[in-house]
């Protein structure tokens, strides 16, 4: 069977252009998924790309040619190569240019792929068996899955660079809906490989989340004191990183721009006390540690390749400290070069206790479970839009009282950083909007926010 390796070299070999990057990922997967209180599927999904970056000196500077694709054979690998090269000859000059990295190996380069099976989840499948049971017997319905993916990815350049990462990722997701499918909850989490998941304690918590919603309390829109669990914070902090690329605010197009030019680097944006960041080595967030990327855009650089990753603050207590920078954008902005990491931190100062402990504290609010179909409406403010989902519950006096309606909102992460009024402590959490197939490492607290703005009546959600 040919190696990931072996496809990479051949791939090198047939290079014809002045330099080339190659990136393998070899990717197996195990899922099972569940509907009406019994499992429906389980499979197993292997699956192995190639990507490959060609450049092409010109007399004016370096174009850059980038083609992807599914390939197990050698002739295949030779094939995209020489499609990529074909893509570089025929570009202009790139504006991105910078000198790539030189010879990095991996001590562990010549290791096979990592995978995984479905006995990931050999503790949690029997005791999902016996939730089933319990949810038929008490009238709830439950519907869910849980995915467990293990990517192992070489990066490898005609400079002598030859690095390798394995990169496990999981998640689960459970809803259940009372006998009548008139009410719904939702729970769900983020792992590395399922030893951490208690399938009785998801079951318990979103039949607990259900039972909140026997009272129905209609409420109209309005601005309400608002406590985002751990996950709703993340699918907000997600699009704020992913909305903090250098350019774009250089260029004046964002909240981090500076009026009249240049980006807020070194400006207080939000609360004291705030911090934002990201770091390959976080404990249960590790990602890979330095760059692939197989194409170039605006906050990243195919010239960037195996440049070395470590921790970066985004926000230092509330002052922004860096954006999403290429080596180029850098240049433009006179910053260092901080490139995306694959998580994401956010923590309070003196943030503390869980959101049970914010709802013991409000006297009259909301409690979310999530946000979805979010959308950004001012990309300037960061104003972002969309709806809630799967459970909006009434606080009263500490106590939660029953579950309201659900609405359309309108809010800016970067402003709920400066108007929160508390914060539990950071927990890892998991964005239901994001999560899925985007971006799963995140570790949030729990934030209060006083007048979170439910613009409209949600009707049918």
């Amino acid at each position: 069977m040919t190696t990931p390796q072996q496809l990479v070299e051949a791939a090198l070999a047939a290079s014809t252009s002045h330099d080339c990057v190659v990136i393998a990922r070899v990717s197996t997967s195990a899922n099972l998924r569940w509907a009406n209180n019994t499992l429906t599927t389980n499979g197993v999904m292997v699956s192995a790309s190639l990507s490959i970056v060609a450049f092409h000196h010109t007399a004016t500077g370096v174009a850059t040619g980038s083609v992807s694709g599914s390939v197990t054979t050698l002739d295949q690998a030779r094939a995209l190569s020489g499609a990529a090269d074909a893509a570089a000859r025929g570009a202009s000059d790139a504006e991105d240019r910078a000198d790539l990295a030189e010879g990095r190996v991996s001590p562990d380069w010549e290791d096979a792929p990592e995978g995984t099976d479905i006995g990931v989840y050999r503790d949690f499948a029997p005791a999902l068996g016996e939730e089933f049971r319990r949810a038929s017997g008490e009238d709830r319905v439950l519907y869910g899955f849980v995915d467990h993916d293990v990517t192992t990815t070489y990066l490898a350049t005609s400079r002598g660079v030859r690095l390798r990462h394995v990169q496990p990722t999981g998640h689960y997701a459970c809803t259940a809906k009372d006998a009548g499918l008139t009410r719904s909850a939702w729970v769900g989490g983020a792992t590395r490989d399922f030893t951490d998941v208690d399938a009785h304690a998801m079951a318990h918590q979103v039949a607990q989340r259900l039972a909140w919603g026997a009272r129905r309390i209609d409420l109209p829109a309005g601005r309400y004191d608002t406590i985002l669990p751990p996950s709703s914070v993340a699918d907000l902090m997600i699009d704020a990183y992913w909305g903090a690329g250098a350019r774009v605010a250089h260029e004046g197009e964002s909240v981090y721009s500076r009026p009249g030019g240049g980006t807020r680097i070194g400006e207080q944006m939000v609360a004291p006390g705030v911090h934002l960041f990201s770091d390959p080595e976080h404990p249960g967030l590790q990602c890979q540690p330095w760059v692939s990327a197989a194409a170039s855009d605006n906050t990243d650089s195919v010239f960037d390749n195996a440049l070395p990753l470590t921790r970066t603050d985004w926000i230092r207590d509330g002052r922004l400290e860096a954006l999403l920078q290429t080596r180029h954008s850098a240049g433009l902005t006179g910053q260092p070069a901080t490139p995306m990491i694959d998580n994401l931190v956010l923590e309070v100062d003196g943030g503390t206790g869980s959101v049970e402990d914010l709802v013991s504290g409000t006297e009259r609010g909301l409690l979310l479970t999530c946000l979805w179909y979010i959308r950004e409406v001012d990309p300037q403010s960061m104003l972002l839009t969309g709806l809630t989902r799967d459970g909006v519950y009434v606080v009263e006096d500490g106590e939660i009282v029953g579950m309201a309606n659900n609405f359309r909102w309108n809010e800016s992460p970067i402003d709920l950083l400066s108007r929160f009024t508390a914060a539990s402590a950071t927990v890892p959490s998991f964005s239901r909007e994001w999560g899925d197939d985007y971006f799963s490492r995140t570790a949030t607290p729990a934030l209060r926010v006083p007048d979170f703005n439910m613009s409209s009546v949600a009707q049918g959600v």
